[in-house]
């Protein structure tokens, strides 16, 4: 155990710090909070202010704790307890893996009230939906693929089901079955909970939380709000309603001096566009009285679902392309509507949309029992750029007088016309803008934006 890096770091998901076994409770709820997560390390020896200060008698204090946390939490947790030795005292290190059997819950208080998960540093009590979740996840189900008994096959919109995939493939009942839409029981065909969601004709008589809440605030408090919507649409068309809207709350940034004019997104439309899907495809909607969200402000983009990561899911896990799907009947109809490419790769995506616009990582949090992404618009470095559009941005900062498309065609040994793709993206992205009274000005030319300086320039 790398015991320098461990307490190099801060409390979170994954670690935590205790001085010693005197809040034994506290301990074991954070034990079975990481067993029910992501797992996690507790390291014993280390006061609140980040001394540390050691166990004394170490054999001793491991004994006392493996006694502890068998007769403590139920299902019976087996953890790995190190010693560590550390500039001359010694330190108590436990550490539990998720748990095969969760929900796992403090013995003293009962299955009910004593199940925890963790909640970046903090242990939070889980309640009945969310014990349910994570023993779904230990029989490998999910949430979308349950039967709704008490509805009829009706109670799914065939036609929306259909117009959807008109241009991917043909939908009928036996395609519906295929994707999980509905299912056998009873000897009867029903409707799955992912198929009333995904197409439901009336979803909100049987999910009311599930919709989206839109609304765009000026300034970058919710003090004040400019516009709203609550999208009540299927799930496929809730995606392209939110985009919608956040594009129209976004528009387009304007940069126009004398001739000279360039137009940029505020947020990158890829990054805005995976962030809902996600949201939309990861939501946990067993839970009550949370829509998903979606905020606009002034200076950033919040795109919020009901549901915490699932259980062995950190948000560094993520960031490295690690995908565990939670809703797998919405995953797979998503997927065969073409709106993800590849699982794991969409938190990708999103980062590398805001570092080719030069914007901050996006950043993801756990509150509660929700997810959000936030989007930032204020660059804080030039857009990342390729080799030949690198070529051009030096060429054109060593012509002030700028260059004609012809002369840039010539700088990157290019045709004319990929010479105008890559202008036009160079534009877009707030580098270059166009000096010429119409699109058929002879004269017309390109130069560098005037602010950049702001790209590293």
């Amino acid at each position: 155990m790398d015991i320098a890096t461990l307490i190099s770091r801060s409390e979170g998901k994954t670690l935590e710090f205790k001085r010693d076994l005197s809040g034994r409770r506290n301990a074991l709820r954070t034990l079975c909070a990481f067993a029910n997560t992501a797992g996690g390390t507790l390291v014993f020896g280390v006061e609140d202010s980040g001394a540390l200060i050691g166990v004394g008698d170490a054999l001793a204090f491991e004994e006392q704790l493996a006694s502890i946390v068998s007769d403590g939490i139920a299902p019976r947790i087996v953890p790995e307890i190190d010693i560590v030795a550390w500039r001359g005292i010694q330190l108590v290190a436990v550490t539990v893996f998720p748990g095969p059997s969760r929900p796992y819950h403090v013995v003293a208080l009962g299955p009910e009230i004593g199940a925890y998960v963790r909640i970046g540093s903090t242990n939070r009590a889980a309640d009945a939906e969310l014990r349910a979740e994570l023993a779904r996840g230990v029989r490998g189900e999910s949430y979308d693929e349950l039967a709704l008994r008490d509805l009829d096959v009706d109670a799914v919109d065939m036609a929306a089901a259909i117009a959807a995939f008109a241009p991917v493939r043909t939908m009928g009942s036996r395609e519906a079955g295929t994707l999980g839409i509905t299912t056998s029981s009873g000897g009867r065909t029903v409707p799955t909970v992912g198929g009333v969601l995904l197409f439901g004709s009336n979803r909100l008589a049987t999910f009311p939380d599930a919709w989206l809440q839109a609304g765009r605030f000026r300034g970058a408090t919710r003090t004040h709000i400019a516009d709203s919507t609550d999208i009540v649409v299927s799930l496929p068309d809730t995606v392209e309603q939110a985009l919608a809207f956040v594009k129209r709350s976004m528009s387009l940034e304007m940069r126009v001096d004398a001739a000279r004019r360039s137009e940029q997104w505020q947020f990158p439309l890829v990054a805005v566009r995976e962030a809902l899907i996600n949201a939309v495809v990861h939501a946990d909607y067993s839970q009550k009285g949370t829509p998903l969200r979606v905020a606009v402000y002034d200076d950033r983009l919040e795109i919020e679902n009901p549901g915490m990561l699932v259980p062995g899911l950190t948000i560094e896990g993520l960031r490295s392309g690690v995908s565990r799907l939670r809703n797998r009947v919405i995953g797979r109809v998503f997927r065969e509507l073409g709106l993800i490419e590849q699982w794991g790769s969409g938190i990708g995506r999103m980062t590398d949309a805001c570092r080719d616009a030069g914007l901050p990582d996006p950043l993801f949090e756990e509150l509660g029992v929700c997810f959000r992404v936030t989007l930032f618009s204020e660059q804080t470095a030039r857009p990342r750029l390729d080799d030949t559009n690198e070529a051009i941005v030096t060429a054109l900062d060593q012509a002030p007088a700028g260059l004609s498309t012809a002369q840039v065609a010539e700088t990157i040994d290019r045709s004319a016309r990929t010479a105008r793709t890559r202008l036009k993206e160079l534009s877009t992205l707030g580098l270059v803008v166009e000096l010429g009274t119409s699109p058929n000005d002879p004269q017309r030319r390109y130069v560098l934006a005037e602010d950049r300086a702001k790209y590293g320039r």
